[in-house]
């Protein structure tokens, strides 16, 4: 299974530039998974629920499942938050998984990176990151790409030639 990723700091623009590519990934017939990294708290469950009473109650995992889709809910509690390459393997096998977030992991990775945010960059200390999404002009950035965060359809042509995928997995499917 392939993989690749998505950086940047927060308000950067990675989710949105993860949905339009995902969008246009299925479009063009691929299987796409994705994990998304979240540095807070979340929860997926609303209190109440019978499956946040079960977590509650002190279960380590709950999976909730009817005939539209299923998810598998997973405590830490004293654990440490597992690895990218740990989640990798728990995911089902598809053409290519998208990672949003893990900006320090050494997978290789797009930095979604605007200049308006105020952040310094990423790629200036990272070799995972192969090419630079931003939608300004980047002066200091020589020694990797830059792709125009507004283009998607640009960044996947990028994404796909870097895993060695073809640019469709057969006919185009309107949406």
């Amino acid at each position: 299974m392939k993989v690749f990723g998505l950086a940047g700091w927060s308000n950067s623009g990675k989710t949105t530039l993860m949905t339009a590519a995902v969008t246009i990934l299925t479009r063009r017939g691929f299987r796409i998974s994705t994990i998304k990294h979240a540095h807070h708290a979340f929860d997926i469950d609303r209190p109440g629920k019978d499956s946040f009473r079960h977590r509650e109650a002190g279960a380590s995992e709950v999976l909730i499942t009817s005939g539209r889709r299923w998810a598998l809910m997973h405590e830490l509690r004293d654990e440490d938050e597992p690895s990218l390459e740990d989640l990798v393997a728990r995911m089902t096998p598809v053409d290519l998984l998208l990672v949003e977030g893990f900006k320090r992991h050494p997978h290789p990775k797009i930095e979604v990176h605007r200049p308006s945010v105020g952040k310094d960059p990423l790629w200036p200390q990272d070799d995972s990151v192969v090419a630079v999404a931003s939608d300004e002009g980047l002066p200091d950035l020589t020694d990797r790409p830059r792709l125009d965060l507004n283009d998607p359809e640009a960044v996947v042509d990028f994404v796909l030639d870097h895993v060695g995928l073809p640019r469709t997995m057969g006919m185009e499917t309107a949406q």
